[in-house]
């Protein structure tokens, strides 16, 4: 009889179908881990651009920020610095309370936004104040110290409230009533014009000790009114006190000019921080890596821009007028966190992506195998009903035809079973069935045989011929 066709397969389908599909699920796995991967790299390590505004155009705050940037990209560190040139330190810090910048310079006793804290101190202005003795043909001023300012007229270098709102305080905390004092401001184009008015009694400049405008407008003034007579703040350390954005310093003697000292004494005065300043919602790593860049690039930047040098770390007290960042504070204070510490949520979120990424490769490639399981499983319900025909086949070619075509079965069973396509357990349940296929093959061909010696003896000469039973085992 012929070979049952519960028994005949497609032979080669799955094999091509997996030759065909394995490959590129292979590659379009690893194109998705390495595309996860690069991905997190680059977020990881791209650097953080902070845009710091500064002014005005050509001032000293702004050469040096620039300075910074560049010597900060140089270092090919984790942040870059972007300014933002403004018209000075208000404009500044109006960008970084609106949001429009990361960082500002200002003069820490402006009014800052709400959440602003100190970065770094770029330097520290001294409050400097003189009156002129007078010279030949020029009248002697009449201000001898702070308190003989009442009803006299005092010129300011610098524009804005700043300035006159610190001389206020100062005449307040030295028992001068401020009203009666009359101001001048006159802008940094402007000190020539000031210098040559001789209505002026006095003259106030806030600025860095080494910083030549103020020098030079002394000098100015000596040339044309004689040598000045420096006024000190007698009560720097209670308006310190009172004031906190506010410190106590002094003057040392030939701070502006050496020969002769000016001043020849030391002069207790107020000083003043210039800050670089940033919202307390600025990223701690951000402004920790820009404070760890600004200190290493210092030295550098010294050599071509002496001014560098008052670079300061801010005070990381809670307690501070106004407080330093914490990612500031956290390098100054060696608290930075490690790697580990800043990292570990994103390589826990990198393990659980990737976790999740196989979980839908095995789905895809379970799902894309569906025809292969289905077509095993028919194939294993095929060799259970062929069990049946084994039973009423006739001749030992048919059993042979079957079991080549089991054969043929088993081989694309196992090849499925290595390529995953189905489960141990699957292959479990289809070597049941294949051992009774097998059972059955082995039964019937002893049934066979003994029909066959059978027949063999009725056809002899009359001789009893008893048949031999073969049995399963003996198979």
């Amino acid at each position: 009889m012929p070979v049952p066709s519960d028994l005949s397969v497609t032979r080669g389908v799955p094999s091509r179908r997996r030759n065909r599909l394995g490959p590129w699920l292979a590659v379009a796995s690893l194109l998705s881990l390495l595309t996860v991967a690069l991905a997190l790299a680059y977020w990881l390590w791209q650097p953080a651009t902070l845009r710091i505004a500064v002014g005005p155009a050509g001032s000293d705050d702004q050469t040096l920020v620039l300075a910074i940037a560049k010597a900060i990209e140089a270092k090919s560190s984790a942040v870059r610095l972007t300014p933002i040139e403004t018209d000075g330190t208000l404009q500044s810090l109006n960008l970084l309370g609106s949001g429009k910048a990361d960082l500002a310079v200002a003069r820490g006793d402006l009014t800052m936004p709400p959440d602003a804290n100190s970065v770094a101190i770029l330097r520290r202005n001294f409050v400097v104040m003189w009156a002129p003795t007078g010279r030949k043909g020029v009248p002697r001023s009449k201000v001898t110290d702070i308190a003989s300012l009442s009803g006299r007229r005092i010129g300011i270098v610098g524009l804005g409230d700043a300035n006159p709102n610190l001389l206020r305080v100062i005449l307040g905390e030295s028992g001068v009533n401020p009203q009666k004092v009359t101001i001048a401001q006159f802008g940094t184009d402007r000190i020539s014009e000031m210098t040559q008015d001789t209505a002026l009694d006095a003259f106030m400049m806030v600025g860095a000790l080494d910083d030549k405008v103020i020098a030079e407008t002394i000098a100015a003034t000596t040339r044309l009114r004689g040598e000045p007579k420096f006024l000190s703040v007698d009560v720097s350390e209670a308006i310190a006190e009172r004031h906190p954005l506010y410190e106590s310093e002094e003057i040392p003697a030939g701070a502006f000019a050496a020969s002769p000292q000016r001043p020849d004494d030391k002069i207790e005065t107020i000083a003043v921080n210039h800050l670089i300043v940033a919202p307390s919602t600025l990223s701690d790593d951000t402004v920790g890596a820009f404070t760890r860049d600004l200190f290493a690039v210092k030295p550098s930047l010294v050599k071509e821009l002496p001014g560098a040098s008052h670079i300061q770390k801010p005070d990381t007290d809670k307690d501070a007028a106004l407080p330093a960042h914490a990612g500031a504070a956290a390098y100054i204070d060696g608290n930075e966190r490690s790697f580990m510490d800043k990292y570990s949520d994103y390589i826990w979120g990198v393990v659980l992506l990737l976790s999740g990424l196989g979980s839908v490769a095995a789905w895809l490639r379970h799902y894309l195998r569906r025809e292969e399981r289905s077509e095993n499983a028919l194939h294993r319900d095929r060799l259970l009903t062929a069990i049946s025909s084994v039973r009423e086949a006739t001749s030992l070619d048919d059993l042979a035809a079957m079991q080549s075509a089991a054969d043929d079965i088993l081989r694309e069973t196992l090849v499925c079973h290595e390529d995953g396509a189905i489960e141990d357990g699957d292959l479990a349940a289809f070597g049941l069935v294949l051992a009774q296929f097998h059972q059955a093959i082995v039964d019937r061909r002893a049934v066979i045989a003994q029909i066959g010696y059978a027949d063999a003896a009725q056809k002899s000469d009359g001789a009893v011929l008893q048949p031999f039973p073969i049995s399963t085992a003996a198979r």
